[in-house]
């Protein structure tokens, strides 16, 4: 029997990070005040503030899909649209949950290289709108880091948002690994949200070290009005909120979500470097996060299956993603290496 081996699979797959374990015992310890009146998110919510230097507005969702498609829904009417990356995870693994969510609102697509959409094409886009007759655009939509493993830098991040400020838009972020993107530029998180232009921050825990739970971050508290009632008509306020927040206190504090990060991208760095000076396969695009995306034949992918790795066809036909996560370790990066030399 062949063992499965997910190390590589997803960020998704890795186990809740030690910090966020404790925090979450000890959340179930006693009795709490329900739908978020409790000690925990309160302690959240303030940490997030003072992470991000400004008094900004958070929410507690289950699940990524829900922070984008409920900002979205916060940000567009139903006949306005989003303008967002063609292999943005909004279009290609969201289920239209955007699109449901908003009641009507469309994902408009451009294109870019690396996974970050080009600015050009945007405007073109924006130019081509025909008054009443097209969807009215409402909001600019980016990924930070990238479906691609690359990360905006903050000049590329303001000229989006003046862009934006141009034809009154708004910019929002999925920022499902923001924190590996910190990591890579390191810069304080507000240099690249609020003080770039960003206007709403889906700021990702699952992916971090957390078992489940994003953060919702509104900079401008107008935006924000009556995101409660939106989000629990969509089933999203948690009755036992602190089993949400509590997972956050640990990361968040101490800076564990940064140190968690660092690490993920330092094991994608090591496993890229490893790949292409052992192995003569290059990365396909630039390792600036926690992914690495690399061509391979059929032959080697498909020994590497059997042998009981599992990794993602991401980008048909022969580029697969391998993920790294705060638990990745350079004995899994040695194991993975081995069997591609094997093979090869």
């Amino acid at each position: 029997m062949i063992l499965e081996r997910h190390e590589f699979a997803s960020d998704n797959v890795a186990p809740i990070c030690p910090e966020a374990w404790a925090e979450l015992q000890e959340a179930n310890e006693n009795y709490a005040p329900s739908y978020g009146e409790d000690n925990w998110t309160a302690r959240v919510c303030g940490r997030v503030r003072e992470i991000f230097e400004t008094d900004c507005d958070v929410y507690f969702v289950f699940t990524g899909t829900a922070a984008n498609a409920l900002s979205l829904a916060q940000l567009c009417k139903s006949f306005q649209s989003v303008i967002c990356h063609q292999h943005s995870h909004m279009q290609t693994d969201e289920c239209g949950a955007c699109e449901f969510f908003t009641g009507g609102s469309k994902l408009l697509l451009v294109g870019g290289a690396d996974g970050k959409i080009d600015i050009g094409q945007v405007e073109a886009l924006l130019a081509r709108e025909n008054e009443f007759h097209s969807h009215k655009t409402g909001a600019i939509s980016i990924a930070q880091a990238t479906e691609f493993g690359t990360v905006y830098r903050r000049d590329e991040i303001a000229a989006i948002a003046n862009l934006a400020r141009t034809h009154q838009l708004f910019l929002h972020v999925d920022g499902a690994r923001f924190a590996n993107a910190i990591a890579s530029l390191d810069c304080p998180p507000k240099a690249i949200t609020w003080e770039a232009g960003v206007d709403v921050l889906c700021f990702g825990g699952t992916k971090n070290g957390a078992a489940v739970g994003e953060l919702l971050i509104f900079f401008d508290k107008k935006i924000a009005r009556e995101f409660d009632y939106r989000a629990k008509q969509a089933g999203q306020r948690g009755s036992k909120m602190r089993f949400l927040a509590a997972p956050w206190l640990g990361l968040l504090t101490g800076d564990v979500w940064l140190r968690n990060a660092q690490h993920a991208n330092r094991a994608a760095r090591l496993l890229a470097s490893r790949l292409q000076k052992e192995a003569a396969i290059e990365s396909v695009f630039p390792v600036e996060a926690n992914a690495v995306f690399v061509s391979m034949d059929e032959r080697l992918a498909s020994g590497l299956h059997e042998r009981g790795w599992r990794f993602y066809n991401f980008i048909e036909p022969d580029v697969y993603r391998l993920m790294c996560s705060w638990s990745t370790t350079e004995e899994e990066i040695s194991s993975f290496i081995a069997d591609v030399l094997a093979i090869k």
